[in-house]
């Protein structure tokens, strides 16, 4: 009998160890997308990749991962081949103690775009990712045909960045250098309290996307990473003010959600792009995404296509 019990135990054990693994794996992508990780830029990003026709580039931001993007890269990739990258310091990609400045994230980016062997791309970035693509287009501006900028702001561009950073608390929390050990193995408890904040629709996210936003930054060493992406705003602020100087001249397209980034995202991009045209993500908060999927995803194919 002792046997039997010691089997059963064996088994049981096992199968937590199995459910615990299955938890921990990383979200699926669709069907016509597959993960891959690239060592670029000094560091392993990965990404995922699917769809077929020109390069569309998809750079998160903070509190998500490249699954943000997942409702809709079906559609997307009937028109492009999509490349959602997991920035620096999160997730599946690598968490070093530097290069959280948004040059050299977009670099990041750039040398992944070059290594999969596209000279001109299309790209879209929210929340932090709209710094990253911001930066990635400044640098590089005769390689981006287009590019989204999705409801944040531009660290150093005046008047809008001190007013909305003054009231954003979250900035001087997540950029303090403690904060990282503070948060780490409270994640889910992070997280679902921050979600809420900056967006308008109750509980805009699935279980799945939920559950793998969390995964994402429970990973080791990503909490502490994403938080960098804070820290690195004073040195934002200044290469911003330099790429400033030469204004985007490629058509760029800023979509803010109704509650959040619309009040002032079309002047404020105006500041660093001389082609901005205005979408405004109706009933919607900081989660455009998720919270109004079907106008995000119009919006995006019809700037993107030229569609009128």
């Amino acid at each position: 009998m002792k046997k039997i019990i010691d089997i059963v135990a064996i088994l049981l054990f096992a199968a937590t160890i199995t459910l615990s693994t299955q938890a921990q794996s990383p979200a699926n992508p669709p069907a016509n997308f597959k993960h891959q990780t690239a060592h670029v830029n000094g560091v392993n990003i990965h990404y995922v990749i699917g769809g077929k026709g020109e390069p569309l580039v998809l750079v998160h931001g903070f509190g998500q991962n490249w699954y943000m993007w997942n409702r809709i890269l079906p559609e997307l990739s009937k028109h492009f081949t999509v490349i959602a990258p997991d920035l620096r310091g999160v997730g599946e990609s690598d968490k070093p103690a530097t290069g959280y400045d948004k040059k050299t994230m977009a670099n990041d980016i750039h040398e992944l775009v070059k290594k999969l062997g596209y000279n001109n791309i299309n790209l879209a970035g929210h929340d932090i990712g709209l710094m990253v693509a911001y930066a990635y287009a400044a640098q590089f501006p005769t390689e981006v045909k287009k590019v989204a900028l999705m409801d944040a702001l531009l660290p150093g561009i005046e008047p809008v960045w001190s007013q909305v950073s003054a009231s954003a608390w979250w900035f001087g929390f997540f950029s303090w250098p403690a904060s990282g050990s503070i948060v780490s193995g409270k994640e889910r408890e992070f997280l679902t309290n921050f979600w809420p904040m900056v967006g308008h629709v109750q509980n805009p996210f699935t279980k799945e996307e939920t559950d793998e936003f969390i995964r994402a930054y429970a990973v080791k060493g990503a909490v502490a990473g994403s938080f960098r992406w804070f820290g690195a705003f004073p040195q934002d602020g200044k290469d911003n003010v330099e790429f400033a100087k030469q204004k985007l001249t490629m058509p760029l397209l800023a979509m803010g959600g109704e509650y959040f980034a619309a009040a002032f995202l079309k002047d404020h991009s105006g500041l660093v792009a001389t082609q901005v045209t205005e979408v405004k993500i109706a009933g919607s908060g900081h989660w455009v995404v998720q919270e109004n999927t079907a106008q995000v995803q119009e919006a995006l194919l019809d700037f993107f296509l030229d569609k009128e």
